[in-house]
């Protein structure tokens, strides 16, 4: 669970500020990197919001900090950890595979 209230993400300015992001940016970009077309599902904070920063619009709201992903992206980029050994892998379908 997300470390700041959930009323952020059900808030009309955050749903006019996805909405204006998804529509500038229609595709996942981490796919696009890979040569990959898929449509936005997800508009992620790069900077994750914590209730330090949350209420600093440059975070929360900036475009600088936001990135259009699909939900296989948005996945990998939460439950894969490239410094350490993965506890997390995905099958064929995308689908989350946790290991023990």
């Amino acid at each position: 669970m997300r470390s700041i209230d959930q009323s952020f993400y059900k808030s009309k300015t955050w749903g006019q500020c996805r909405a204006a992001y998804a529509k500038a940016f229609p595709l996942c970009e981490e796919c696009l990197k890979r040569g990959v077309i898929k449509p936005v599902e997800i508009v992620h904070h790069k900077i994750e919001l914590t209730p330090d920063n949350v209420n600093d619009p440059a975070i929360a709201y900036g475009f600088d900090n936001l990135e259009s992903v699909c939900r296989d992206c948005h996945n990998k980029i939460h439950f894969s950890d490239t410094t350490t050994e993965k506890r997390w892998e995905f099958n064929d379908k995308g689908e989350l595979i946790v290991k023990e």
